[in-house]
């Protein structure tokens, strides 16, 4: 077997779902000031079409997982990619709301699919030596999807061109859907399959013929550690509850922190300040570029610094730019003062969150759950994510309506607070550790609960 893509090929269109996943879940920032007015939406709908994608990512997540195992990353990933083209294209040319939604939710399901997909053809793929760098390739792309659809949002904006600022994630789902077709399914598929010839000709283009046959010896060990998976009875083990605790609170605080509210709406938020739809979006493009830059510095300093640490700093900073926020908007109302105060604490509020709760959260939900159910964990805790996510992104239009844009960014600066009060009480540092470590403390954290609560009975 024989491959016309080097190496750096492959990781770039295997990650380039991810700047799908962030395009798409981006755009609709910006498109939403013409949406909302063409298709003359309420508050309801309009949280409708926001969300509607996330319906879809719940959805596409949950189920990525199993199809993927059945048919391989490969197909699943080619499927996805087919999917966020027609999602893309039904989505431009929808001619009334109810379409519009459908496609949304259709492009859900490719979302979702990336959210799961990338992360796991990366990692299947990648040598270890550099596993973490390209785990976190696909975090960046995201960002950089995202900053991409501000760009595209800013370009299209004075001709009030939502339906090209939708139909653009064309492009990059086309060349996603052709690059896969050069890439090499994973090895680790091909020998849960019994394809070990194809699964080491594969491995040898990819590590230059070093190393392979160990390589074949670890992935032939956890398959059969696989097979003895406790599945979900397991994940109702006492033991495991502060692990699923941990992982469901970090998932849902993520959202009801405000983070993608500041992402879907921050154009709809600065033109209530007095900003033009114009310069509202050129504001999206500056967080958008303080994003990708404060994500690459997440990679570089999350295993130095820390995951707790990094997650209570976060915290701190993202609730102090939520509280200004909330109290300047109250005093100030839509004065020039407030309006520049409003984009400096939403640059703020997006570098605290993209330096931390942004990469951290999905770097823990991959280490606090035990080997038997990490698929499983994961899957809860990205089901977790969407679900808050779509809660928040749907209601967000109404309450602002109902209370105003400077009370809900209290409120959001409140569940900043508790969220720190979570991560010191929940959370358990996990830097410099190894899985099987991870494990073991909270396997021993339960055993002395029961010889605790033993003495305290006896008492």
């Amino acid at each position: 077997m024989k491959f016309k893509i080097n190496n750096g090929l492959i990781y770039f269109f295997g990650a380039l779902g991810g700047l799908l996943f962030g395009y798409d879940t981006g755009v609709i920032s910006g498109a939403l000031l013409f949406i909302k007015r063409d298709l003359h939406l309420t508050s309801w709908t309009e949280g409708v079409v926001v969300s509607s994608i996330l319906f879809g990512c719940m959805i596409g997540a949950a189920i990525s997982g199993a199809l993927s195992d059945r048919w391989g990353r490969k197909k699943v990933v080619l499927l996805a990619a087919t999917i966020f083209c027609i999602g893309a294209l039904g989505s431009a040319l929808a001619p009334n709301t109810g379409i519009l939604i459908l496609f949304r939710i259709i492009l859900g399901l490719a979302v979702g699919s990336a959210s799961a997909l990338v992360p796991m053809y990366l990692s299947e793929m990648a040598p270890t030596a550099i596993r973490g760098a390209l785990s976190s390739l696909n975090q960046l792309m995201i960002m950089v999807g995202i900053l991409l659809a501000y760009i595209i949002n800013y370009a299209f904006a004075a001709s009030r061109g939502w339906r090209w600022m939708l139909g653009f994630a064309f492009i990059p789902g086309l060349l996603l859907l052709i690059g896969m077709f050069f890439l090499p399914e994973s090895p680790r598929w091909l020998l849960k399959q019994g394809m070990e010839k194809e699964a080491r000709s594969i491995l040898n283009f990819m590590r230059k013929n070093q190393g392979v046959e160990e390589e074949i010896k670890e992935i032939k060990l956890a398959n059969e550690l696989e097979k003895n998976q406790g599945g979900f009875k397991e994940v109702k083990q006492a033991w495991v509850r502060p692990s699923l605790i941990a992982g469901i609170g970090l998932a849902v605080f993520q959202q009801i922190i405000g983070c993608n509210t500041v992402l879907y709406y921050a154009p709809t938020t600065f033109t209530k300040i007095g900003l033009g739809d114009s310069a509202a979006i050129l504001g999206t493009v500056g967080i958008g570029i303080v994003n990708v830059i404060i994500t690459a510095v997440a990679v570089l300093i999350i295993d130095k610094v820390g995951r707790k640490p990094l997650l209570l700093i976060g915290n701190a900073g993202m609730s102090i730019a939520l509280f200004i926020l909330g109290i300047v908007s109250a005093l100030l109302g839509s004065s020039p003062a407030a309006s520049w105060t409003t984009v400096v604490c939403l640059a703020v509020y997006i570098a605290f969150f993209s330096l931390t709760w942004g990469p951290v959260v999905w770097v823990m939900l991959s280490e606090i759950f035990p080997l038997k159910i990490r698929g499983i964990g994961m899957g809860i805790g990205s089901v977790a994510n969407w679900l808050a996510n779509l809660i928040v992104s749907l209601t967000f239009p109404k309450l602002i309506e109902q209370f105003g844009i400077s009370t809900m960014f209290i409120v959001y600066g409140i569940m900043g607070v508790l969220a720190f009060i979570f991560v010191i009480r929940k959370v358990s540092e996990t830097k410099g550790k190894s899985l099987e470590q991870i494990e073991i403390e909270l396997r021993n954290k339960s055993s002395d609960k029961g010889l605790n609560l033993t003495h305290s009975m006896q008492k």
